[in-house]
This record gives structure tokens, C-alpha cells and sequence, in this order.
């Protein structure tokens, strides 16, 4: 049974995340087969908040050099949420 902790993994807290939390919009690291229905579930359950919209975007993996050996960093997705009018998601 997948939980609403396996479908977000964490709150992104970065400078273009904190830009945008004015507007009532935060930035989730999400499980990459989760849907935007189920996103929304997820953050409404955990965070206890009315959600308005959810945009998805898959982060895809950069290249990546130690030495004289390639690779690649784990491709991510993330979710851009959007708050009901007067609702806000306290960060400690």
C-alpha cells in the first residue's frame, strides 16, 4: 500500500522555491510515477492545506565527471503546488 509519505518525499527549500511561497506556491520532491491527483491528495493529507493546483516537471539527470569516469545524477521529479486563497504551509 503506498502512503501519502511515499508519493512527496520532502519540501524543496531553495531561492527560487522561497520566491515563490508570497504567491502561495511551494515546491515538492515527488515520487517519480506519482500523478498530479495523487500529488494533490498527498499534500492535502500530510500538510493539512485546500490545494488549487498541482504542475508537475520531470528533472532530468545532468552529467556528471569524478576524474576520468562519467555518470549521471538521478533524474527527479518535482511538483509545483498551489494554494486556496489564505492558506500557507508553516516551514520551521
Amino acid at each position: 500500500m503506498i502512503t501519502s509519505y511515499d508519493i512527496v518525499h520532502t519540501l524543496v527549500r531553495t531561492e527560487k522555491g522561497s520566491e515563490l511561497e508570497p504567491q502561495g506556491k511551494y515546491l515538492f520532491h515527488v515520487a517519480r510515477n506519482a500523478n498530479k491527483i495523487e500529488i494533490k491528495k498527498a499534500v492535502e493529507e500530510i500538510y493539512k492545506v485546500k490545494v488549487d493546483s498541482v504542475n508537475t516537471m520531470t528533472v532530468p539527470a545532468k552529467r556528471k565527471r569524478v576524474r576520468q569516469d562519467f555518470g549521471h545524477t538521478t533524474p527527479w521529479k518535482k511538483a509545483v503546488v498551489t494554494l486556496c486563497e489564505g492558506e500557507a504551509i508553516t516551514v520551521t
